[in-house]
C-alpha cells in the first residue's frame, strides 16, 4: 500500500516557490538592515574622539533621571535604543555606579564639587537612599562642595538634596514631603460579586496580608497594625536624618509637614516662598543662574557654561574595579533583585535556576574567597527560594563564607534565601521579615453560570477532578491545601530557627507574616547587624580572612560578544553624539508601564502550571 502524500500540482508548486522566495527575501532584507545598523553603531563608536582628559576645577554633575536599581533590568540593546531615541521612560541608575562615582569624586583632586539634580529620580525604598546619602556625606567630609538643584523635590529627591551644602530650586519649583503611605486596590467585590470568581486563601500567620486584596474589600486590622509599626519607624528615621542635615529642631520638620496645606495657603500657594521661609532650600535660582554661579566658583567653559563631567564620562575616567585573581582571592557579589520565580530569569530578576547558577559559579571559582548576597526582593515562590538557599549552604560547605546584605526589601522569600548566611546585615530602613506562607486557589462556577454554563460529571475518588476551576472548591481540597501551607510554614520557621540557633517558638513569635524594619528585625534577632553593602563586604572579608586590598567583583551571567558591544556602547561617552543620527529610526519605540492592577491580577494566574502553589511573597514595597 502506498502511503506517500500526493505530489502537489504545478500551480501549488509555483505559488509555494513564490511564497518561499518572498519569505527569504524579507528575512534577507531585515537581516541586512539590522547588520547595517550594527555597523553604523560600531563605526560611530570607533570614529568617536578619544576620551578627553579630566580637567582641574571640574564639577561632577549627577543628573539622577531614572529609577534606582541594584542591577539593570533592561537588556543592553533596550538601554541603547532608549538612549538613541531619547526615550526616558523606564530609565535606570545602578546604585553601584553612583556609589563608585561618589567614592572616586571624593578622592580625585580634579573634582571640586558634586552637583546633584534629582528631577525624575525615583527609588523603591529608603535603604539604597541611605547608602547614597552616606556617600554624599563622604564627599563633603573630603572638603568637596555638594550642591543640589531641582525644579521639584519630592521626599525621595529631597532626602538626598538635604545632604548638600546648599539646596537651590527653580523659582517656580516646589518641595513636597508627604510622609510614608501604602495604599493598594482590593478586588474582592470585582472578583466575587461582579465576576463570580471565588478566590480561596490558605495561610499561616494573621499578619500575612499579601493576598488579602483578593479576598477582602480593605486592609485587615492586623495588616494596619503591622504596617503602621514598621512604616512609623522608617518615617521617624527619615525626619531625624533630614532634620539633622538641614539643622531643624526636633519636631520642627514634622510640624511643618502636618501644617503644610495651611502654611501654603498663607503664602498664596507660592511653594518656593514657603520652602525659603521654612529653610527647606537656601535660595531660588534658574538653571541659567546656577550655571553662572558654578562658573564663578569653578571654571567657565564655552560649550557647557562651567567645567563639568557627567556620570558616564567620570566612570570611564575612574575605570573598572579590579577583578579577583586566583593568586589573590576576592569577594564576589551576587545580586538577588525582584520577585523570586521559577527557572531561568534575565538579569535584574531572581530565578530559582539562574540565581542558583550564579551562586554555583561563585562556589566553583577559585578566585572568589567569600560571597556577599545582595538581596532586594519581596519574595515569591517557595521552591525557587529553597533552591537558592541550598546553594548558599553549599557555598558554606565549600569553605566560602556568605554574608547577606539586605537592600530596600528582603522579606518573605527574600528572607528565606538569606536565613542561612554566616551573617545577615540590614539597613535600619530595610523592609524585612514577613515570615509566612500562603496559598491561593480560584474557582469560577458562578462566573460560568452567569453565561449559562455549568459543570457536572463523576469521579472515582473525592479528589478526582477536584482541582478543576470550573467546579466549586470541595472540602477535601481545602484540607489538602491548608495542610500543605502549614507544612511550608513549619519548614520556614524551622529552618530559620536552626540557622539562627534559636527555638522554633522564638521565631514563630516574630514571624506569622509580620513585617519589620531592619532596626526592628535586629532587635528581634532576625538580622545580625545594621549596615550597608560596604559593611557586608567588610564582614565577608573578615570571615574569609582576606587581605584589605582583596578585589570585589559582581558575579553576573556573562554577556554574549554582541551584548558586550551594546553594553560598551551604553557606557560610551560618544553615544550622545550618535543619538540624533539614530533617533528617527526609533521614534515609535518605547516601553509600556504595567499598572498595578494588571500586575496584581497577573499574579493570580501565575501558578507555574500547578493546580495551586505555596507562596512566600510580601506586597510590602513603598
Amino acid at each position: 500500500m502506498n502511503t506517500s502524500a500526493p505530489r502537489p500540482g504545478p500551480v501549488r508548486r509555483i505559488l509555494g516557490g513564490l511564497w518561499y522566495g518572498l519569505t527569504f527575501t524579507r528575512q534577507l532584507v531585515f537581516n541586512l538592515l539590522f547588520l547595517a545598523l550594527v555597523l553604523l553603531l560600531l563605526a560611530a563608536l570607533l570614529r568617536g574622539p578619544a576620551l578627553a582628559p579630566l580637567q582641574p576645577q571640574s564639577a561632577l554633575v549627577l543628573e539622577l533621571d531614572g529609577r534606582l536599581v541594584e542591577q539593570f533590568t533592561r537588556s543592553p540593546i533596550d538601554r541603547l535604543l532608549a538612549q538613541a531615541s531619547g526615550d526616558e521612560a523606564g530609565a535606570e541608575l545602578q546604585l553601584r555606579d553612583l556609589l563608585r562615582a561618589l567614592d572616586a569624586a571624593a578622592k580625585d583632586p580634579k573634582i571640586e564639587r558634586v552637583v546633584l539634580k534629582t528631577d525624575g529620580f525615583s527609588a523603591s525604598g529608603f535603604a539604597a537612599l541611605r547608602e547614597l546619602g552616606a556617600a554624599l556625606d563622604a564627599v563633603r567630609a573630603a572638603d568637596k562642595d555638594v550642591i543640589a538643584w531641582g525644579v521639584g523635590f519630592d521626599q525621595v529627591g529631597y532626602y538626598l538634596a538635604a545632604r548638600a551644602d546648599e539646596v537651590f530650586m527653580d523659582p517656580e519649583g516646589l518641595v513636597l514631603i508627604e510622609g510614608i503611605g501604602r495604599y493598594r486596590p482590593y478586588y474582592r467585590e470585582l472578583l466575587a460579586d461582579k465576576l463570580g470568581i471565588d478566590v480561596h486563601l490558605f495561610r499561616v500567620g494573621e499578619f500575612k496580608s499579601a493576598a488579602e486584596p483578593f479576598v477582602l474589600d480593605g486592609s485587615s486590622p492586623e495588616a494596619r497594625e503591622a504596617d503602621l509599626h514598621w512604616m512609623g519607624d522608617l518615617w521617624q528615621r527619615y525626619l531625624a536624618e533630614v532634620s539633622a542635615a538641614r539643622g531643624f529642631a526636633e519636631g520642627e520638620l514634622a510640624a511643618l509637614i502636618d501644617a503644610f496645606p495651611q502654611r501654603l495657603q498663607a503664602v498664596e500657594g507660592d511653594f518656593a516662598r514657603l520652602a525659603l521661609e521654612s529653610r527647606l532650600i537656601d535660595a531660588t535660582k534658574t538653571s541659567e543662574q546656577l550655571e553662572t554661579l558654578l562658573a564663578e566658583r569653578g571654571a567657565a567653559d564655552e560649550e557647557q557654561g562651567f567645567r563639568q563631567v557627567n556620570l558616564q564620562r567620570f566612570l570611564a575616567h575612574a575605570g573598572a574595579a579590579p577583578a579577583p585573581t586566583q593568586a589573590q582571592p576576592g569577594i564576589g557579589i551576587v545580586v538577588a533583585q525582584g520577585v523570586i520565580t521559577d527557572g531561568k530569569q534575565p538579569p535584574g530578576t531572581v530565578g530559582g535556576d539562574s540565581t542558583s547558577a550564579l551562586l554555583r559559579q561563585a562556589r566553583e571559582d577559585a578566585s572568589i574567597g567569600a560571597v556577599v548576597l545582595r538581596v532586594d526582593s519581596p519574595g515569591g515562590g517557595v521552591y525557587p527560594s529553597e533552591q537558592i538557599r541550598r546553594e548558599v549552604v553549599k557555598l558554606q560547605e565549600a569553605g566560602k563564607p556568605v554574608v547577606v546584605s539586605m537592600g530596600n526589601v528582603a522579606a518573605s522569600g527574600g528572607y528565606w534565601i538569606s536565613m542561612n548566611a554566616d551573617a545577615i546585615l540590614a539597613d535600619p530602613s530595610t523592609i524585612t521579615g514577613s515570615i509566612g506562607i500562603f496559598g491561593l486557589f480560584m474557582s469560577g462556577p458562578r462566573a460560568l453560570e452567569k453565561i449559562g454554563v455549568r459543570t457536572d460529571g463523576v469521579g472515582t475518588t473525592p479528589l478526582a477532578g477536584a482541582f478543576d476551576p470550573t467546579r466549586p472548591l470541595v472540602p477535601e481540597v481545602g484540607t489538602l491545601i491548608q495542610a500543605f501551607v502549614d507544612h511550608g510554614y513549619r519548614q520556614f520557621v524551622g529552618k530559620i530557627a536552626e540557622a539562627r540557633e534559636t527555638e522554633v517558638a522564638a521565631i514563630d513569635a516574630v514571624a506569622r507574616g509580620r513585617v519589620w524594619s531592619g532596626a526592628q528585625a535586629k532587635t528581634h534577632g532576625l538580622v545580625d547587624a545594621l549596615g550597608g553593602l560596604g559593611d557586608a563586604v567588610a564582614r565577608a572579608r573578615e570571615l574569609a580572612e582576606l587581605d584589605a586590598g582583596a578585589a570585589i567583583a559582581y558575579v553576573e551571567a556573562p554577556l554574549s560578544p554582541f551584548q558586550q558591544i551594546l553594553a560598551d556602547m551604553n557606557r560610551s561617552a560618544h553615544l550622545q553624539g550618535l543619538a540624533p543620527m539614530l533617533a528617527p529610526a526609533f521614534l515609535l519605540l518605547g516601553e509600556t508601564r504595567s499598572q498595578q492592577v494588571v500586575d496584581d491580577l497577573a499574579f493570580l494566574k501565575d501558578s507555574q502550571g500547578r493546580p495551586f502553589r505555596e507562596v512566600a511573597h510580601c506586597f510590602c514595597g513603598l
